[in-house]
């Protein structure tokens, strides 16, 4: 029996419809990635995408198909990102547009996540982040920094937990996911973000 994942297949579905509609050369223009007739070429995280138009296929350049929730990320930044300057400075979720409303859940799915996955693991943590090719920071137990996609930059804090207090982490975004996102792709940010520094480990 065929097992269906709706909880991420029916979001991609409906964005694939919507890129499917999309002008590309509106999109190309909007958010600053490259377009060549066929397909946008997106890197994300260090790992450049290459995703066809109309057709929505969607592959790194060594082949490999990226999880659906990534897929689905991909599509929504094409849709309605847009290339907005950083100013320089740093905000956590909650400082961020709806982020107060969305705050609790995105406590448990990307602040605690990352605290129990990194934060019992520091020297792990460390060294994939090193092999992603993350900018190391002074702060936290540990802490990089990290371009996600176009100039929108992300910072991943993590603390070790001992006898006394349990791991925590923090992940801050640069100023200008504020304009170039929605909340629920901020949330998805972290979550690829934690996800891809896992699989490094």
């Amino acid at each position: 029996m065929q097992v269906e994942n709706h909880k991420e297949e029916v979001p991609f579905a409906h964005y694939e419809e919507l890129f499917r509609k999309l002008n590309p050369q509106e999109a190309a223009e909007r958010t600053g990635e490259c377009w060549d007739g066929e397909k946008f070429c997106v890197t994300l995280l260090g790992t450049r995408y290459r995703i066809t138009h109309p057709g929505c296929g969607i592959q790194a350049e060594d082949g490999a198909v990226p999880p659906l929730p990534t897929q689905t990320f991909l599509l929504r930044y094409l849709l309605e990102s847009k290339k907005t300057p950083w100013q320089g400075t740093w905000k956590t979720f909650r400082e961020m547009p709806w982020g107060e409303m969305y705050i609790k859940p995105y406590t448990g799915r990307v602040l605690t996540r990352a605290a129990f996955t990194f934060g019992t693991r520091v020297a792990a943590f460390r060294a994939a982040c090193e092999k992603l090719g993350g900018l190391p920071l002074p702060n936290g137990d540990a802490g990089y920094e990290f371009t996600l996609v176009g100039d929108y930059r992300m910072r991943i804090l993590v603390w070790e937990g001992d006898e006394e207090f349990q791991p925590n982490a923090q992940v801050l975004y640069s100023d200008n996911f504020a304009a170039g996102f929605a909340a629920e792709d901020r949330v998805v940010a972290g979550d690829i973000l934690i996800g891809v520094i896992k699989s490094r480990m």
